[in-house]
């Protein structure tokens, strides 16, 4: 049997929200699993990739083997029902650009999750499936979208259990997203923030959290222009974000831009704002990075509101 799924890129945070928050975006990977006849031929990863989602130098960092987060995420549900996979061919068909906060590693998890599932006979619940996705990517953020699709609120909970929300995004709020043409990787992302904060940037990010799903609630714009702020990540990752500092600082005096933040752990951008100036807001986010010395590639995509879909299975 192969099964193949579908699974969109994820952006994270969103401002206030770290670790928290999540948004499903129409770029796509597709995980394909067979079970191979021959007996003792181990696993095979092959990862094949768009030429704009991925370079030679991201593709010589994927593990093939028993270490790749796919195969990881595989393992781990074959244990939970006491088996041990067997002789697997993975194949990696990849959209979603590497190392730019857009979700791929979370989109090859959770796409070897389901497949492997159905596989087994879909031995897993969605819970159970979001909590074996978060042991495998550290964080609930990215994988409860790619799963569930749409605006998501994630908590991993003590005993390792998912608590999840889904939230309405508004449909006249516009994402363009940036993508400029440099690695960030998540783990020196995260290896600039501090292990205790301030009580006072706690307590903003509270303050924002809330306004958040409030501003969303209300699709209140202007509500929102303040929810996106945050203390607890951008002010150390603008630093490693060439062109973030500068396109906020461009875009803060246009009407129609209701916030810029950092996608996940960066580099690429998203420009919340509404349909009445997007050629325009895309102008000035091409002026800046062409002034930096950057490529970027600018486009503006609406909410997945589907998470991972199966889209085949054959005997």
């Amino acid at each position: 049997m192969k099964i193949s799924v579908k699974v969109p890129a994820t952006t994270a945070n969103l401002g206030p929200g770290f670790d928290c928050l999540g948004m499903a975006l129409p770029i796509y990977n597709t995980i394909t699993i067979e079970e191979t006849v021959l007996p003792g031929t181990g696993i095979e990863i092959n990862v094949m990739a768009d030429e704009n989602s991925i370079d030679d130098l991201s593709l010589e960092q994927i593990p093939m083997d028993e270490n790749s987060i796919v195969y990881k995420a595989v393992k781990l549900l074959y244990n939970s029902i006491g088996q041990s996979p067997s002789e697997l061919k993975i194949n990696i068909s990849s959209q979603i650009p590497v190392a730019r906060g857009l979700g791929s590693s979370a989109s090859v998890i959770v796409g070897g999750l389901l497949a492997a599932n159905k596989l087994l006979g879909d031995p897993a619940d969605e819970l159970a499936l979001l909590s074996i996705a978060t042991e495998v990517e550290g964080h609930p953020d990215n994988v409860t979208p790619a799963i569930l699709g749409g605006l998501c609120i994630s908590s991993q909970e003590e005993d390792g259990s998912i608590i999840y929300s889904k939230l309405d995004w508004p449909d006249d709020w516009q994402i363009t997203i940036c993508i400029p043409d440099y690695e960030l990787a998540t783990d020196i992302s995260r290896s600039v923030l501090p292990l205790e904060v301030p009580m006072k940037d706690a307590v903003f990010n509270a303050k924002r959290m809330a306004m958040f799903v409030q501003a969303v609630h209300q699709k209140d714009k202007e509500l929102m222009k303040i929810a996106l702020q945050d203390r607890l990540h951008q002010p150390y990752r603008k630093k490693l974000v060439p062109g973030f500092a500068e396109v906020s600082e461009n875009l803060k005096h246009d009407d129609s831009v209701i916030g810029c933040v950092l996608s996940g752990a960066g580099p690429a951008i998203l420009v919340i704002s509404t349909k009445d100036n997007l050629e325009g807001i895309k102008s000035v986010i091409k002026e800046t990075f062409e002034s930096l010395d950057f490529n970027v590639e600018i486009m503006t995509l609406p909410v997945e509101k589907n998470g991972a879909t199966f889209i085949s299975q054959d005997e």
